[in-house]
């Protein structure tokens, strides 16, 4: 059994708090389903007002479905389609204030407002995305996006 101390008073020392939960989730273990599995569920957790959390790994030249806590998603996504396939294609993280604004957004569920994807790049490769979704419209913020992508940095590590 883990227990952390994920307190957060500001929204930095929750991404701090989160990132050192992950390190010490992934440390030594080598099976990446297993360390997106705990990263999953650790932001899940932790994180506030999240309708999906979880991944999608680089299979094939396409992006299919990993573990996740939510509710039942889309299996696959092309590369370049949706908010997803635009942050494989691009390698660059994907904010979105609205969904319904995105185009060709790619709704697994409706309650859906806001969304976060962060590309997981290791050696220049995309191994797949960390993706986040909120029904609160312009969930996430500049705070959100930097404390997700230093949890990707560490999870590319260890996929």
């Amino acid at each position: 059994m883990y227990a952390f101390d994920v307190t957060g008073g500001s929204k930095a020392e929750l991404y701090h708090d989160l990132h050192a939960a992950l390190d010490a989730l992934t440390a030594g273990e080598h099976d990446g389903i297993a360390n997106m599995a705990n990263a999953a569920a650790l932001l899940w957790q932790y994180l506030p007002d999240l309708n999906w959390a979880g991944f999608y790994r680089m299979v094939d030249g396409e992006l299919v479905l990993g573990p996740f806590q939510g509710k039942a998603a889309c299996i696959r996504i092309p590369v370049g389609r949706g908010v997803c396939g635009t942050a494989a294609a691009t390698r660059e993280t994907q904010r979105v204030d609205d969904v319904h604004a995105f185009p060709g957004h790619i709704a697994c569920d409706a309650a859906s407002r806001s969304e976060l994807v962060v590309p997981l790049v290791r050696d220049g490769v995309v191994l797949g995305v960390l993706d986040l979704d909120s029904p609160v419209p312009a969930r996430f913020d500049d705070a959100d996006v930097a404390g997700c992508e230093a949890l990707a940095a560490v999870l590319a590590a260890r996929i």
